[in-house]
């Protein structure tokens, strides 16, 4: 079996996952509601406050999508109770970021400013401290929407190897490039 699979996940209080006539779950909490259409070969129960998946068979296919379809679901439980939270640094001398509702403006160097209308259920926070590179906090339920619309922002200036100018991650590593080294003679 997989091993992620065949792990029964959890359901916090607050709380309530419901399986639809479709084949579809729908998962409601204090952060939202959440739904996922299931391939039909893929059994989904609920008991005892715990949601199992189970595949027909040990084709490829059917462990492939076991193992997907049970992240699918932990991730939109964790989602609705928990939320997920994505910071993203921007650096460069005359970058800027400043969030106005859901459109958040950025001055990342080129000829003019670059506007991003962000989905209803993101939420978007700006902050700029003295001396240090502006930071953008994207807050959502939805971890896919999420990651995609972190990765959409990340793609208009990604960081450079020579000096790290863009807009990474927090915590996010990166291997710069030495340069131009001097001729030697």
């Amino acid at each position: 079996m997989s091993r992620i699979g065949k792990q029964p996940i959890p359901i916090p209080q607050g709380v309530t996952v419901t399986l639809n006539a479709d084949n579809s779950v729908t998962v409601k909490g204090p952060k939202g509601e959440l739904h996922q259409k299931v391939d039909p070969d893929i059994k989904v129960e609920i008991k005892d406050g715990k949601v199992m998946l189970t595949r027909p068979t040990d084709q490829k296919r059917h462990r492939s999508l076991h193992g997907l379809y049970r992240a699918l679901i932990n991730n939109m439980v964790i989602g609705v109770s928990k939320g997920y939270k994505i910071e993203q640094e921007v650096v460069g001398v005359g970058y800027k970021a400043e969030a106005k509702g859901q459109i958040l403006e950025m001055s990342l160097g080129y000829s003019h400013d670059v506007d991003i209308q962000l989905p209803p259920e993101i939420k978007v926070e700006t902050r700029t401290e003295r001396r240090s590179n502006p930071v953008i906090t994207l807050t959502s339920a939805d971890k896919q929407l999420l990651g995609h619309v972190a990765a959409k922002i990340r793609s208009l200036r990604k960081p450079e190897p020579y000096k790290g100018k863009g807009i990474k991650f927090v915590n996010e590593v990166l291997r710069k490039k030495a340069g131009k080294s001097a001729a030697t003679k």
